[in-house]
């Protein structure tokens, strides 16, 4: 059996990696596909195939399922996780010149497989991340006939049908169901896959290798490259500004000092600046013969302990202190605001560079500068990363592991270390990976790893030789930071987010989940219309998460919305004052997050987006890319600079004294003038001015408390009512708050004084 070719440069030195992927001509190819329920039996049937893609989405189109997404249609493609899949293809043998190779590209196959020529095994291979690149040119015959083997989905027996199925393989653990995830396990074919003829000469891949001196004053690049008979052949090296004009240059040498370079920032504290490296590969005779281009970005990423957090714990007897969770980007520490990146599609096969940038686009104007990469899912394609480095996001990424206790045996760690390897050293090169984690919630009893579990040991060492200069933490969370909570009012306590975050005292808050139901139009395309109303457990509502899916009531949470606006009359209404109180439960705990700054350096929800459209969830941006009201909410509380209120409770009552504290947030890199705020009430078309304040000139990156304002409630015929902060000269800095309102049934009505102070 031939052994495949797989690249991963190591480099053990040089502090940062930039590579590239040769230029290439790709021939496109033609697949069938067939399946049987055992390895040794043949397909009975072929059906067109559609790579990258998944064969469950194959075998739905030829067969003419149902809309996958409608109802409970999802259920019938159950049975496909246990079939054995072929793809086939066949071609001529082509015609090359001394010294050409005729190879077979994938970026990935999920998840076992056995790749045949003509009958003859080349490679058998588990792993999904682990790219492929097979030299075919000794096996040819006239016509030749490839295959592809896929195994069944790899499940741990005996174990429940859930999650826990995945503890043994290097496989997205959320595939096997999860509380906003159906149970569909993706096979087959899920990145770019082609045939290629190379030249004699050629250049598989380069990395270009930086360290920046302390003051980022120069850098020291250094250049790697791997190919075939390249000994003796010129190369010329550029290096171009964004503006295209060639700031360094050299023939042959792979050492060069670049001084003065633009450095990378986020899309926030500056211009995610990104130069094009080029390699010209020539021959003898001074012919270019190959082109090869990447984007590298100079910057330096750390991960420091916060503010504050060397003083705890006090007293003796002592333990350590927390985790550090502050990001230093270039010598400067930002306020991270994100989100939890969830896989957008069921079968990520069928994610393209423009679904990407959709979302990316959505969550660099939602003001998001980092997005952690949650360990339940994918380590996603390529060209997100390249959207990243291009719109200036940070990049948190987990290894595929989640709420799983992952095995000690040398077979999963095996696989472990190839899956690793490969997904370091594709993803090392990003400016924007300023983070490795080795997975979601292993640290927690339904996890039940250590930092001594040998599979998070590992994944430290690789990441510790690959790629030295990006800081790597086991799991999340880590002592000193939060997970949830993930309901506007504790199902247990009753607590509301509003005194939950105003006690919290954590580094980073990296989950917490507020969930709404779907818009009314994207849950009449999911939910039959004799099961729309009103909804119940069961059937497509539940099949689509708003019951049972994490616990109790939990996603639509109906009886949580209607304590606070009385039962719902038509699921219009419902839907809006569900989706209200996701957008002010989602504003609380963003804004107390940044007024806990310096030590709190991180907020990121759970979750940003969905992989297909469910009926309730914690999701800002319905799927495929549909914003909800939440997202304008985060949007706002996220902006650099705003006038912030920090609230008791939710609902307030008739003549009740209403409180709330003032305050200007600043993440800017710059200082800002002083000016005033006006803080009102606004209930219909009546307006009560409560106080005028000046606030003082602010420094960098620094919040400014105010005074708090209080006022008796007047009475109102409405059931909300608004605070609405107005900076004067700077609408940009505006912010309103929507809270419950309860008026007396009985009693007079009177306006009753503003007391403040």
């Amino acid at each position: 059996m031939m052994k495949p070719y797989l690249l991963i440069l190591i480099c053990l030195f040089l502090r940062i990696t930039v590579s590239a992927e040769p230029s290439i001509n790709p021939i496109p190819i033609k697949w069938e596909l067939g399946y049987a329920k055992t390895a040794t039996e043949a397909p009975s049937n072929w059906i067109p195939s559609i790579v990258p893609g998944a064969v469950q989405l194959d075998i739905a189109k030829a067969e003419k399922y149902g809309p996958l997404c409608y109802a409970e249609n999802w259920k019938d493609y159950r049975w496909m996780e246990d079939q054995f899949y072929t793809y086939r293809t066949s071609f001529s043998k082509p015609a090359l010149t001394s010294g050409e190779r005729f190879v077979f590209v994938s970026k990935g196959i999920d998840y076992q497989f056995t790749i045949y020529l003509n009958g003859e095994e080349l490679l058998s291979q588990e792993g999904m991340f682990t790219p492929v690149l097979l030299d075919l040119t000794d096996h040819l015959k006239e016509n030749n006939e490839l295959k592809i083997q896929i195994y069944p989905a790899p499940k741990l027996y005996p174990s429940p049908v859930d999650r826990s199925q995945a503890s043994h393989s290097v496989k997205p653990a959320v595939s096997y169901g999860w509380d906003w995830h159906p149970r569909l396990i993706p096979l087959g074919i899920w990145d770019d896959t082609y045939l290629e003829v190379q030249p004699a000469n050629h250049i598989d891949d380069f990395h270009v290798n930086y360290t920046l001196n302390e003051d980022f004053t120069k850098a020291e690049l250094n250049l790697q490259l791997a190919g075939r008979n390249l000994n003796g052949l010129p190369f010329v090296w550029t290096l171009k500004d964004d503006k295209g004009l060639e700031v360094l240059k050299s023939e042959g040498k792979t050492n060069l000092s670049f001084p003065n370079p633009q450095l990378w920032w986020t899309h926030d504290h500056g211009q995610p600046y990104l130069y094009t490296s080029t390699i010209q590969l020539l021959n003898a005779s001074g012919k270019v013969i190959q082109t090869l281009e990447s984007k590298i970005g100079f910057r330096r990423i750390k991960l420091v302990m916060n503010e504050g957090a060397w003083n705890e714990p006090k007293g003796f007897p002592m333990s350590r202190s927390v985790s550090p969770a502050q990001v230093e980007l270039n010598g400067r520490k930002i306020f991270c605001k994100g989100t939890n990146w969830v896989n957008p599609e069921i079968f990520p096969g069928i994610m393209t560079r423009e679904r990407y940038n959709d979302l990316l686009t959505l969550a660099k104007d939602a003001n998001f500068n980092i997005l952690r990469i949650w360990g339940g899912g994918i380590v996603n394609k390529e060209s997100f990363f390249e959207l990243c480095d291009e719109k200036g996001i940070l990049v948190w990424q987990e290894f595929p592991l989640a709420c799983n206790n992952y095995p000690d045996d040398a077979h999963y760690l095996s696989i472990l270390k190839q899956e690793s390897a490969s997904i370091i050293n594709r993803v090392k090169k990003h400016p924007s990976l300023a983070l490795w984690g080795g997975g979601n919630e292993l640290f927690n009893a339904w996890g039940g790893m250590t930092d001594q579990s040998l599979p998070l040991r590992l994944l430290n060492s690789q990441c510790y030789e690959m790629d030295p200069s990006t800081p790597f933490i086991p799991t999340s969370p880590m002592m000193g930071m939060g997970h949830g909570n993930y309901v506007f009012r504790d199902l247990n306590t009753k607590e509301e987010v509003f005194s939950n975050m105003a006690r919290a005292h954590y580094t980073a808050y990296t989950e917490f989940g507020m969930p709404s139901p779907a818009s009314v139009e994207i849950l009449k395309t999911i939910i039959p219309k004799e099961e729309l109303w009103p909804p119940k457990p069961g059937g497509s509502w539940e099949s689509h998460h708003a019951y049972k899916a994490w616990v109790g009531s939990t996603w639509l949470c109906q009886e949580i919305i209607e304590d606070y606006f009385g039962t719902s009359n038509s699921l219009e209404e419902l839907v809006a004052n569900g989706q209200l109180m996701q957008g002010e439960g989602y504003k609380c705990i963003y804004e107390e997050a940044r007024r806990q700054k310096p030590y709190c350096s991180m907020a990121t929800n759970w979750c940003y987006d969905e992989p297909w459209p469910t009926a309730a969830n914690n999701s800002l941006i319905s799927y495929p890319s549909i914003p909800k009201p939440g997202y304008y909410a985060v949007k706002n509380a996220c902006r650099p600079v705003l006038a912030s209120v920090q609230l008791s409770k939710f609902k307030w009552s008739e003549g009740e004294l209403f409180f709330a504290d003032v305050w200007m947030l600043s993440d800017l890199p710059k200082d800002l003038p002083s000016g005033k705020v006006k803080i009102k009430l606004v209930a219909g078309t009546t307006e009560l001015v409560l106080l005028n304040w000046e606030y003082n000139p602010m420094k960098a990156n620094v919040n400014q408390v105010g005074p708090t304002v209080r006022c008796k409630l007047p009475a109102w015929s409405t059931d909300r009512f608004k605070v609405v902060l107005e900076v004067e000269g700077h609408p940009e800095y505006n912010s309103e708050y929507t809270l419950a309102y309860q008026p007396r049934s009985v009693e007079s009505k009177r306006t009753t004084p503003v007391m403040n102070q």
